[in-house]
């Protein structure tokens, strides 16, 4: 079977793919991942074939670009429409040239769907947030403000679909672009238990749980608790950190901070806090006893995969969709605010009130009991066996 897989330009959406493309290579299929250029060694040493998206005036690759397509979901629409268009000349080439038996794509790396649209090809999506549709879309918290832009911009937008019908794309609205049906073959990087309505979601939906890489350098444990701090590489909040050291300082807590490339240095650091640009994250979870996280899905997932409660600092939309069903599942509390005294509440209770323990090992259970990427191969195989068979009648 010949695969080919689309991504965006983002680690989030690139990681949870590769054990997946790991196993489709050993069991012997082909994999051509079209992604870009600061991903090329991961890919390839997952055993893909590294097909370069750079240097085709592709705007998702700018950083600004794709943290705002997280927020702005007209901005979102038009970027990735002139995205898909900049790369068609040479997706129809590749396509053409590899005859894929598959298309899968990232389910917001639309130009995927696009390509498996227009060459007539089996489409499989790949969804590394939560599955979205009518009824668990309502775990993202939208605006009347945000609605009445999308409202607004509609004659634009659907200029740009124009756009897409004159390059020979079938699509006839925004929604069959962006929006996944339960007709659609869909993989999601996580349990029924942890997806919000996970009922309203037909068999095309598989559920094989996070995609959870080994431990390569172990952290060892230093005190009776230990509280690890994440908020990813976007939030660079220096107050939010500077209130956890002087907040967490006081205690006799172990305090693991993982803060990017972006920040300046804090000086006079505490003895039991260690700051650093990055970390091993699943050799800490480990060793954790409470993850303060921005709730993106890969960081909320290796935490309660690892059986931690979580204290939710969520910066988007999608990231709040995960804080509100960790919260509903009671795995962790919303941090009101950023003070110094919110913050020791917050790790306070998740670390004293054993349910939080309880519940995370619930969530935990879940994901270790999904079929994982063995059945989302098996899955990918029925898929493309399917097609062929309808091709050959």
């Amino acid at each position: 079977m010949k695969i080919a897989w689309f991504c965006i330009p983002a680690h989030g959406h690139t990681n949870p793919t590769l054990e997946l493309v790991k196993e489709l290579t050993r069991a012997g299929h082909q994999v051509y991942y079209f992604s870009f250029e600061m991903f090329r060694e991961k890919i390839e040493n997952a055993g893909a074939v590294f097909v370069g998206c750079d240097g085709y005036d592709f705007e998702m690759e700018d950083k600004d670009n794709a943290d705002r397509v997280g927020k702005d979901k007209v901005f979102a629409t038009e970027l990735l429409v002139s995205s898909t268009l900049a790369l068609d000349e040479m997706t129809t080439e590749k396509v053409e040239e590899i005859k894929p038996d598959i298309v899968v794509s990232d389910s917001v790396a639309f130009w995927g769907k696009l390509v498996a649209m227009k060459h007539g090809l089996p489409y499989v999506s790949s969804t590394t947030t939560f599955a979205f549709n009518r009824y668990s879309a309502k775990y993202m918290k939208e605006s009347p403000w945000d609605i009445a832009k999308m409202l607004v911009s509609m004659p634009r937008i659907n200029k740009h679909i124009k756009r897409l019908r004159e390059k020979g794309y079938p699509v006839k609205g925004l929604l069959e672009i962006v929006q996944n049906d339960n007709d659609t073959n869909t993989i999601v990087y996580t349990s029924k238990y942890f997806q919000p309505c996970a009922d309203s979601f037909s068999d095309r939906y598989h559920f094989i749980g996070p995609s959870i890489r080994p431990i390569t350098e172990p952290v060892a444990k230093t005190a009776e608790k230990t509280v690890y701090i994440s908020m990813g590489t976007v939030n660079q909040n220096r107050e939010f950190y500077r209130n956890c050291i002087h907040a967490l300082g006081q205690t006799d807590w172990q305090v693991i901070i993982s803060m990017g490339t972006n920040t300046e240095r804090f000086e006079d650091l505490p003895k039991n806090i260690q700051i650093h640009e990055t970390v091993d994250q699943m050799a800490v979870l480990s060793i954790a006893d409470a993850f303060n996280t921005h709730c993106g899905m890969n960081s909320a997932s290796e935490g309660l995969y690892f059986r931690v409660p979580l204290v939710l600092f969520p910066q988007t939309p999608e990231q709040g969709a995960v804080a509100k069903r960790t919260e509903e599942l009671g795995a962790g509390v919303m941090l009101e605010s950023i003070s110094e005294e919110d913050i020791l509440h917050a790790l306070q209770k998740v670390l004293t009130d054993h349910s939080y323990k309880e519940n995370a090992d619930r969530i935990s259970d879940s994901f270790h009991s999904c079929g994982g990427v063995a059945e989302a191969r098996e899955f990918l195989e029925e898929v493309a066996s399917r097609a062929d068979q309808t091709k050959n009648k």
